[in-house]
């Protein structure tokens, strides 16, 4: 049965543990990385014969490859990929920045210019479930940004990707996509192979040895994040149903032996009877062989003195899903600072934010949510930023910038604004 804590009489470490275990894949994949880097397609046809048994000399998906897997793909889920694609795109356009320009003083122009990535890298795991909206997740943002090409990944097995994963990738618009999974897929787009070109920037989630890969190779390109276990903290108060509360709880547990489904709650009574509520359950969950261990291990249901405290309790997990089940949820949305992801209400189900709402489901992990945010259309872009003076301009400035330098021991940057005025003596 999931633990119970009361909060007021719990150690703050184990309050505020989290499930995570060392994954000892790391020379593993420094080894795989160094042999795509040395051998480019030659290792990675190596690589998806070993681990996805597909043998080829082409990892390139076709259009007709495509066109046929879309046909393949219910139609009812067909519908429902565009009308979620339809409000991740209605969510997303919300965030793109624009170049700016100052010219506010007599011969001088600031500003900022705005350029999108030329290549993005798509990962999308294919193991023991397909993630089509992973593929919606991360394409469209990419999409909004202007992006010129998107490259795709996601493991083949026998020489074939699952058909829902191309027929999203057809939804969302990618450009190219390649049958190639984990370190192997990670390393051939960070350093490009004769079959998969180099990419700019690797986004999306996997394994423990794409994400060691991501890791490794971060530097020469970016990547989005380093995804740790799934999490939800649900924030539920004494008239929430237990029923509820406890679905919400395992549609994160399902996920990953390590995920972490947290209650934090006011009342007694409901953490009791959630307990309850996903020991029963549980036996009725088809993925219950992850979900268990999740729970057992990682799961905890915390007793707080109110609700305020019960909002101080998530800012500190800071978990990747927070799901705030109260009446009036947007009185306590200002109080709320460290979280992925905010559910508000009795009618948001985590699962909302996962596939339809719009939002991006791609979250800070692990705390990380303390500093940093979402995916979005920010992360496929980069910024720089641009100045010009007139010599009058200049000139009047000229003396500030010789002083700044010199006071930090640099002459020659002083040198450098002084010259154009003949007042370097050199």
């Amino acid at each position: 049965m999931i633990k119970i804590m009361d909060y007021s009489c719990t150690s703050s470490e184990e309050i505020f543990a989290r499930g995570m275990s060392a994954t000892g894949v790391e020379e593993t994949v420094a080894a795989i990385i160094a042999d795509i880097k040395e051998n480019k397609d030659k290792a990675l046809f190596k690589y998806c014969e070993k681990f996805d048994n597909t043998v080829t000399d082409n990892l390139e998906v076709t259009k007709e490859e495509i066109d046929e897997a879309f046909e393949l793909v219910d139609k009812d889920l067909i519908e429902v990929m565009k009308k979620a694609r339809d409000n991740i795109y209605d969510y997303h356009k919300h965030q793109v920045r624009n170049s700016f320009v100052i010219a506010e003083k007599d011969g001088i122009v600031l500003g900022q210019k705005v350029t999108p990535l030329e290549r993005a890298g798509i990962y999308v795991p294919g193991g023991t479930a397909a993630y089509p909206s992973t593929v919606l997740m991360n394409t469209i943002p990419a999409k909004i940004a202007g992006v010129k090409e998107i490259i795709m990944t996601s493991p083949a097995k026998e020489g074939k990707i699952n058909p829902v994963i191309l027929a999203a990738a057809k939804i969302a618009g990618a450009d190219r996509i390649f049958k190639a999974g984990g370190a192997q897929a990670v390393a051939a787009m960070a350093y490009g192979t004769e079959s998969i070109p180099k990419v700019d920037k690797i986004v999306g989630p996997g394994n423990a040895f794409v994400a060691e890969a991501k890791k490794q190779v971060f530097g020469l390109v970016d990547i989005d994040m380093i995804a740790g276990p799934s999490e939800i903290l649900v924030i539920a108060d004494g008239t929430c149903d237990p029923k509820t509360v406890a679905a919400d709880m395992l549609s994160q547990a399902e996920h990953d032996k390590l995920a972490s489904a947290v209650l934090v709650t006011d009342s007694r009574e409901l953490a009791e009877k959630t307990a309850l509520e996903i020991d029963r359950q549980l036996k009725l969950l088809p993925r219950r062989e992850i979900a268990e261990p999740s729970i057992e291990n990682n799961g905890k249901i915390i007793i707080a003195e109110s609700i305020l405290q019960a909002i101080d309790i998530a800012n500190e997990i800071a978990p990747e899903h927070l799901e705030v089940c109260v009446d009036n949820p947007f009185d306590y949305l200002d109080k709320i600072k460290n979280a992925g992801s905010i559910f508000l209400g009795k009618n948001c189900p985590e699962a909302l934010g996962d596939y339809f709402a719009g939002p991006n489901h791609t979250l800070p992990t692990s705390g990380t949510a303390k500093f940093s945010s979402p995916l979005s259309v920010d992360d496929f872009v980069k910024k720089s930023a641009f100045t010009y003076y007139t010599k009058d301009a200049l000139s009047k400035v000229c003396d500030d910038i010789a002083c700044f330098a010199e006071k930090e021991g640099l002459s020659g940057h002083a040198r450098s604004a002084l010259v154009r005025f003949d007042k370097a003596g050199i």
